[in-house]
């Protein structure tokens, strides 16, 4: 069969250039991102005298001074039974011909869609560089631009139908947190480092750094100014190192030697990034009006770090908090910006949670979604269907939010936030997710953690059975535990308990009597708990207690149970409502599943058919158009009205997919196998904002899917939701 191929026309390492530089980390994402069904493939923009071994991925070559060659690759592509879709990387100097013209009859000849990223777009054009954009864009199916001031100046003064037009940003990079015992584990430990990084050029004008550098050590003597990277080959062929030599000499006359470092090296991404980290503030000082983009400004803001920056539009969009702008060329601005930001340590911090908000939509892993997107809304084929590649099960976040004692609830971004304390939802859901984990992997590591939720457990019973939610960082219950209904933390921590103790011949700890005992004094609590959420969670902890010890008593009592959600739903129900209560909120799917586990250890057909008759009921309302939506948290979705279609959180779909394993399982519907894919997909993007909810860097899952951004706090309810649903799946691949 033949395979589906992406060409991406465009610049590429080893050549060294900001273009070649994203393109590498555009195809990189993409191919990391989906698996089967196609190939992305690269046809390299060579220059004059290239001796460039390039990669095997680099499918074609475009000489790009000679004329007739554009013609030659149009038909070799239109030959190419592969190729579906055409990525086209624009910027004036890579194509040859007056502005590039030469380009015009590659786009005339193709008859392969082309989506053309412009990566500059200049204000008051010359009628021949408007006339050759609109050609670009009348010959493309697409542009893309990076900003919102790009699309509109593309818009109004190039008059480029807007339609036509698509905004997907620069792409960044996740990055990992770091533990830092302290500031001496890090390079230049008793310095403030300011940084500006990148191919070296007159237009960066580093100068005006330089030039505002003695103010600020003058107030700030540990001030020290990194330079890194290597001059830009193009200038380095034309002039050699004038810049370079005129910076050195400006350092010289300003006597600032002691404050300036150059790092002349084009550094590998991870140590950059690692650069990046250590940067107190990054310094921004192109000259460059027009510039529309920097990648190394988005690259600065993923690693978190405040910005000064010249006013391009990339900047006054994405800074929004997270830095400050100054005039081109305005040493005394910039040396004012940074006297300001170093003399407030608060400001700073708050600046580095803002660059880190601001620029996570950008991740890479959007990019792709978004060019993909893209490709298949203009394709319009079966034939295309890019399939999302399953990350790997990863457990670092889960074992970063876990202290000796327990799992911490909250996370600013991906840090723990101990003030937040421990919750037993938290801690059960631990138990639930890492036993799964092991049963899966036998993974080592996992017992010390299994052991420390079951100890955390354990610590919130009462005498009673029942048990407590709030803890604090101190291990002291807070107050609030007796002002709140606790049914559902109870019903979580039977559930916990109950799957812990079915899996008992996977998992021999020194706790075994004590949790069976636990479970066994809980049991008069479940006969008081009225939520129909407590009642399935007790229903789930009793089944799998069951799987191991047939007790005809907790088939009683499960009876029980299940009898009380009939009721509930015989008391609510009708023709278009099929549910427990008159209305949806939180951990719907919990109940049908319940149900249905309660008719399987009963072989009660009642049970069963209104397990499905209300997970039916769900679906309907959930999964639309191909892609679920499950009930916000902002309020109770009621009879007749109309779904809100943001405040999505992981846990629904985490409760969603592990009902639809249940349900395929007992049934074998396809349906339910393949709405059980789509559900999970919802965290790799299949979401209304297709953007990722699951971190693959971190390892954690963001708390939340708004109408328009995504809540990038990755707590502890969240991240345990995605690992439940990721070993769900993983039978399936």
């Amino acid at each position: 069969m033949t395979s589906n191929e992406i060409l991406v026309i465009t610049s590429f390492p080893p050549r060294k250039c900001g273009i070649a530089t994203y393109s590498q980390d555009l195809i990189h994402n993409i191919e990391d991102k989906y698996q089967y069904g196609f190939k992305v493939r690269v046809c390299a923009l060579l220059k004059k005298d290239d001796q460039l071994d390039y990669p095997g991925t680099v499918k074609y070559r475009l000489k790009t001074w000679i004329r007739k060659d554009y013609t030659r690759l149009a038909e070799a592509i239109n030959l190419d039974k592969k190729i579906r879709v055409i990525y086209l990387q624009h910027e004036f100097g890579l194509y040859g011909g007056e502005m590039g013209a030469y380009l015009i009859d590659l786009l005339k000849k193709l008859r392969i869609p082309v989506i053309t990223t412009f990566h500059t777009i200049l204000s008051n054009p010359s009628e021949e560089r408007r006339a050759i954009v609109q050609q670009i864009a009348k010959l493309s199916a697409r542009v893309i631009l990076m900003t919102r001031l790009s699309a509109k100046i593309l818009k109004s003064e190039y008059q480029i139908e807007e339609d036509k037009i698509e905004i997907i940003p620069h792409g960044t990079h996740l990055i990992k947190p770091h533990k830092l015992v302290s500031r001496q584990d890090v390079p230049f430990p008793d310095k403030t480092i300011l940084a500006t990084f990148g191919l070296i050029s007159e237009g960066k004008s580093i100068e005006t750094a330089l030039e505002a550098l003695p103010r600020i050590v003058n107030l700030f003597p540990s001030v020290l100014y990194l330079i890194i990277g290597k001059t830009h080959p193009g200038v380095l062929e034309h002039e050699g190192e004038k810049y370079r030599d005129f910076l050195h000499e400006k350092v010289e006359q300003l006597k600032i030697e002691k404050h300036v470092l150059f790092v002349n090296k084009y550094l590998s991404l991870p140590i950059l990034l690692e650069y990046l980290e250590r940067t107190d503030i990054y310094l921004f000082t192109s000259k460059d009006p027009q510039q529309a983009v920097s990648g190394t400004l988005a690259y600065a803001m993923s690693a978190g770090c405040p910005v000064i920056s010249t006013p391009i539009p990339h900047s006054l969009e994405l800074l929004n908090g997270a830095g400050l702008n100054f005039d081109f060329q305005n040493s005394e601005q910039l040396a004012d910006a940074a006297i300001l930001m170093l003399s407030n340590p608060k400001m700073m911090e708050e600046m580095r949670m803002n660059a880190l908000h601001n620029i996570r939509p950008t991740a890479w892993q959007n990019s792709a979604i978004a060019h993909l997107e893209l490709a298949k809304s203009i394709l319009k084929t079966k034939k295309f269907k890019p399939e999302y590649r399953l990350p790997p099960i990863a457990t670092e976040h889960i074992k970063r939010m876990t202290t000796d004692f327990g799992m911490i609830q909250f996370s600013k971004i991906a840090e723990p936030d101990a003030s937040s304390g421990y919750t037993l939802d938290d801690n059960a859901r631990a138990l639930i997710a890492l036993t799964k984990n092991f049963e899966l992997t036998g993974n080592f590591d996992d017992l010390h953690l299994i052991n420390t939720y079951l100890e955390f457990i354990l610590f919130c019973q009462q005498e009673d059975g029942s048990f407590l939610n709030y803890v604090s960082i101190n291990h002291q219950f807070y107050a609030k535990n007796r002002n709140e209904n606790l049914e559902d933390a109870n019903g979580r921590a039977i559930w916990a308990l109950g799957e812990f103790l079915s899996l008992r011949h996977l998992i021999s700890l020194h706790l075994q009597k004590e949790v069976e005992a636990a479970f066994q004094e809980a049991i008069p609590v479940i006969s008081t708990l009225q939520s129909p959420r407590a009642i399935a969670f007790c229903i789930k902890g009793l089944y799998y207690h069951y799987q191991w010890k047939k007790k005809p008593e907790t088939l009683e009592i499960i009876t029980r149970l299940a009898d009380n959600l009939i009721s509930k739903y015989r008391g609510v129900s009708n023709r278009n409502w099929k549910w427990y209560e008159p209305y949806l909120t939180y951990a719907n799917a919990v109940i049908p599943e319940a149900m249905l586990l309660a008719g399987k250890c009963t072989n009660s057909k009642l049970f069963k058919e209104t397990a499905k008759n209300t997970f039916d009921f769900l679906l309907a309302t959930t999964h639309i158009n191909g892609q679920f939506s499950v009930i916000s948290n902002i309020g109770r979705h009621h009879e007749g009205q109309e779904k809100t279609p943001f405040g999505e959180q992981p846990i629904e779909i985490a409760y969603t997919v592990l009902a639809l394993d249940t349900f395929y399982a007992e049934y074998g519907k396809p349906n339910h196998l393949a709405q059980l894919k789509t559900a999970f997909n919802w965290f790799l993007g299949a979401n209304h904002l297709h953007q990722i909810i699951y971190n693959p860097c971190t390892g954690g899952c963001y708390d939340g899917l708004e109408e328009h951004h995504v809540n990038l706090n990755q707590g502890a309810e969240s991240t345990l939701s995605y690992l439940l649903a990721r070993l769900t799946i993983e039978k399936y691949e």
